[in-house]
């Protein structure tokens, strides 16, 4: 909570005192709610204290995702920087919370946020683990101890001009097109994978199939630039939804209106933020729709499971075209990376795009998630924004980790079979749909229907029918041509 949250014509509301005291090891902080003894290991204060305590609902906490991190950190640091620059900060405070934060996006002080991503309050507790830190660190960079907060606080300093109604989803956007950075290459390098297997099986005909059912011929490298082209249609969108994230309600504070924040702040708050990110953020132009909106991380969401759909059809194929070895479709080879089962000896599974497929059913259910929490948000804020990052990070750490799996142990060494690619073609009937332009379709339909029924060749079943000579059956089929 912050003081210009707090309702003063409550008379029952105490103003704590906040500083700190420190006695074998441990320090005492007070809080609206009371005094709590913190050790001095902990960089972390009171209202991170009471949010480790309130929030033990997940087996995922703010440490396990280092991006989200910098978001935080990005976010306080531009505070520090527009709030010296307003007079609001001595040059020692702000240089002091500039290298804590710099701290932190080196990889530091990460074990100092065990919060739990699921948490009330609209992320009151991680924007206040962030705060705490960073000023208990900034303290000890000023040569002070944690807590001695006569010379910087975690609300009055660090997180001054702020709320977390604006700090908390600035964080979210910083973090998310973070992670969008890191998530893009894998995503690129698959789709060259695809591209490099398309030019390398361009020869090599196979059958296709439709409703799981023979069709007529194609190249296997076909196949995989159909692969390759409908992923790089989502890049553009994937990216054009990653570019919404770039736009910040820094200055809005609690519901928009911009209290407790001086008219130039948010100005001031955003072009430092670019500066440091040199990416091109800008302010939202309305601070009142964006503190409660969340529709960023609804169209990458959205973007994020188009993926994962097509991400699965790709690998669900993989997996029919290598079944077998003898038994299945066996027209290509997944590298064997490991022994597929403990009991049938010398069984091999498709593990790889199995993962991918199980990530991609988690991607496409937390979009659902995601979709639900941003329907809840009520007047001027969305506080089921911690549920909506908890399932974004994971669908993008899921998403990235697995990818990168997937091209290194599988999509680069995918081999064709070729003799039995060319087995199942010529004993396909449906190569059938060639002598269409000769006999017409009821006489093709009736070729095909006497071949199957009597298990003879195309050829047999036509000259058997007299709808053509062998001779000119041979001048006119070639399902090689057909592709």
């Amino acid at each position: 909570m912050y003081l210009c949250d707090i309702d003063f014509n409550t008379s029952s509301i105490v103003i704590p005192d906040t500083m700190a005291t420190t006695a074998n090891g441990f320090r005492t902080e007070s809080d609206l709610i009371g005094a709590r003894q913190i050790s001095n290991e902990h960089l972390y204060g009171v209202q991170t204290l009471r949010g480790i305590e309130n929030f033990q609902i997940s087996v995922f906490h703010l440490s396990d995702y280092p991006l989200f991190i910098h978001g935080l950190a990005w976010t306080k640091e531009a505070a520090a920087i527009a709030n010296h620059r307003l007079g609001l900060l001595s040059d020692e405070q702000k240089d002091a919370i500039v290298q804590a934060c710099h701290e932190l996006l080196e990889g530091k002080h990460h074990e100092h946020f065990p919060v739990d991503m699921i948490q009330g309050g609209a992320g009151t507790t991680t924007n206040m683990n962030a705060n705490e830190v960073i000023c208990n660190r900034a303290l000890q960079i000023m040569g002070h101890q944690p807590g001695e907060f006569q010379y910087l606080t975690p609300n009055d300093h660090v997180n001054g001009s702020q709320s977390t109604n604006d700090a908390y989803p600035t964080a979210i956007h910083l973090g998310l097109y973070a992670s969008h950075l890191k998530l893009r290459p894998h995503f690129i390098q698959l789709i060259d994978a695809l591209k490099a297997k398309a030019k390398e099986l361009s020869h090599v005909v196979k059958m296709g199939r439709t409703q799981l059912q023979d069709a007529v011929p194609m190249t296997l490298g076909q196949t995989f630039g159909g692969f390759a082209s409908i992923l790089e249609a989502e890049v553009a969108h994937l990216d054009y939804a990653a570019q919404q994230f770039l736009a910040i309600n820094m200055g809005a504070t609690a519901i928009g209106t911009g209290i407790c924040s001086e008219p130039e702040y948010a100005d001031y708050c955003t072009e430092a933020m670019a500066q440091i990110t040199g990416w091109p953020i800008t302010r939202t132009e309305d601070f009142i729709g964006a503190t409660s909106d969340t529709s960023e991380m609804i169209g990458y969401s959205s973007a994020l499971r188009r993926i994962a759909v097509k991400v699965n059809k790709i690998c669900n194929d993989l997996r029919l075209l290598s079944s077998g070895p003898r038994c299945g479709l066996g027209e290509i080879n997944l590298p064997a990376m490991q022994p597929g089962s403990s009991i049938m000896p010398g069984k091999v599974n498709p593990t790889q795009c199995e993962s991918v497929t199980m990530v991609a059913v988690q991607v496409m259910g937390n979009d659902a998630a995601i979709g639900f929490a941003a329907s809840q948000g009520n007047f001027e804020l969305n506080v089921f924004m911690p549920v909506i990052i908890y399932n974004f990070l994971q669908s993008t750490r899921l998403l990235t980790d697995s990818l990168k799996s997937f091209n290194d142990r599988c999509a680069v060494g995918i081999k064709a079979n070729r003799e039995k690619m060319h087995e199942n073609l010529h004993r396909s009937l449906m190569l059938v749909t060639a002598l269409n332009p000769y006999i017409g379709y009821e006489n093709a339909a009736k070729t095909a229907h006497k071949a199957f029924d009597e298990n003879i060749s195309l050829k047999e079943a036509c000259v058997a029918l007299g709808f053509l000579t062998a001779e000119k059956f041979d001048e006119v089929f070639h399902p090689e041509e057909m592709v």
